[in-house]
């Protein structure tokens, strides 16, 4: 699993809670920081899906 992957992750949950928060609090602010930070991790976590994707393919093709 790549680091970008597991930062993803954990950008996702951040913003899972900052959006609950928000909701919670009646701060629309917080709330759209949450969903902006959710979106974020989702693009980092499919960064890292990909380069993990790539060393696959790098790592197979020296196989040949």
């Amino acid at each position: 699993m790549d680091k970008e992957s597991i930062k993803g992750a954990g950008q996702k949950i951040k913003g899972k809670i900052e959006e609950v928060a928000g909701k919670v609090l009646g701060d629309k602010e917080l709330e759209l920081q949450g969903k902006a930070d959710q979106l974020g991790g989702a693009v980092r976590s499919a960064v890292g899906e990909a380069k993990d994707t790539i060393k696959d393919a790098i790592k197979d093709a020296k196989k040949i």
